[in-house]
């Protein structure tokens, strides 16, 4: 008889990610029974996951944990600081869903998770909620005695649309704060929407032993500004600039409720790192051998049009 595997986000990019992994790999497609969480189940992504067998049911709320993880063996949890952005609201969601599975007997709980950085800069940063609130939750989840593993995504790919924009003349410009340095800082990067669910996968494929609390870090390779530089004028053709902005003048380019935090969260790269310096190779060394996560020339080929 199949497992259950529930999947809160399951119409976000690490959730959908997880689910497609799943349903991809011809023996845990065969061993779990997919169960996708979302808080609107009439989304199009909702009903084409129905369509394909996945269950879908309503997290419109905290007390709907309980039955989203019903008789559920594994458990995959998400959560979004940026949808109120409330590190309160988050982390209250994260122990709900904790708790419920607790309840339940579920036997795994794997949890997306990111380090502490207030604690890993000293208390330089101390703002950067949406790391910190999920740093939070895994104590939570630790403290519980689920077992559980926090797999911790890289800095999305998808958000250097945002970071690097095209100019007047046709050109590209990645302006970071200063401080950030083209040829030092380490930057973890992620095909968040298709390589999460690897290393879910990962996670699920060598369990019990990766259940102990293990973190894993879900990124391709650590790269340096000047690298990503590179490759994406080899990919574009175009000429790439990096920069680096005085902190005020960084922060008047975002919106006012976010612009301190994201200012933390870009110097965070320099130092003390995304990872805090953790070595990547125990993680990637946990994927199957058909499990290669995409590497940013291969997502800048294949996103090109982007910044035409």
């Amino acid at each position: 008889m199949s497992k259950i595997l529930s999947v809160f986000g399951a119409t976000g990019n690490q959730g959908g990610s997880v689910i497609r992994s799943i349903l991809a790999d011809p023996v845990l497609s065969k061993q779990f029974k997919l169960r996708g969480i979302t808080r609107n189940v009439a989304k199009p992504a909702a009903q084409a996951l129905a369509a394909k067998g996945v269950e879908i049911a309503d997290m419109s709320s905290a007390q709907d944990a309980a039955p989203a993880v019903q008789d559920a063996h594994t458990v995959f949890i998400v959560t979004n600081f940026w949808e109120s952005m409330s590190a309160a609201l988050e982390i209250a969601q994260g122990k709900a869903v904790a708790d419920a599975a607790k309840a339940a007997g579920v036997k795994h709980i794997i949890f997306s998770s990111l380090i502490n950085v207030k604690d890993a800069s000293g208390g330089r940063l101390p703002h950067v909620s949406h790391f910190d609130a999920k740093a939070h939750i895994e104590d939570y989840i630790r403290a519980t005695g689920v077992p559980a593993t926090f797999v911790q995504p890289g800095l999305f790919m998808s958000g250097f649309f945002q970071f690097i924009r095209k100019q007047a003349d046709g050109s590209l410009l990645w302006a970071m704060p200063a401080g950030v340095k083209a040829d030092d800082a380490r930057l973890p990067l992620l095909d968040a929407a298709a390589d999460t669910g690897i290393f879910v996968k990962a996670a699920i494929r060598h369990f019990p032993e990766t259940a102990d609390g293990r973190r894993i870090l879900a990124a391709t390779e650590y790269y340096t500004p000047a690298r990503i530089v590179s490759e994406l004028e080899d990919v574009t053709g175009k000429k790439v600039s990096y920069v680096e902005a005085p902190h005020d003048v960084f922060k008047s380019f975002l919106p006012p409720p976010a612009a301190q935090e994201l200012l933390e969260n870009m110097l965070l790269l320099q130092e003390p790192g995304y990872y805090a310096g953790a070595d990547l190779k125990p993680s990637l060394e946990l994927l199957g051998a058909h499990d290669k996560p995409t590497t940013w020339k291969a997502y800048a080929q294949e996103n090109k049009n982007k910044w035409e």
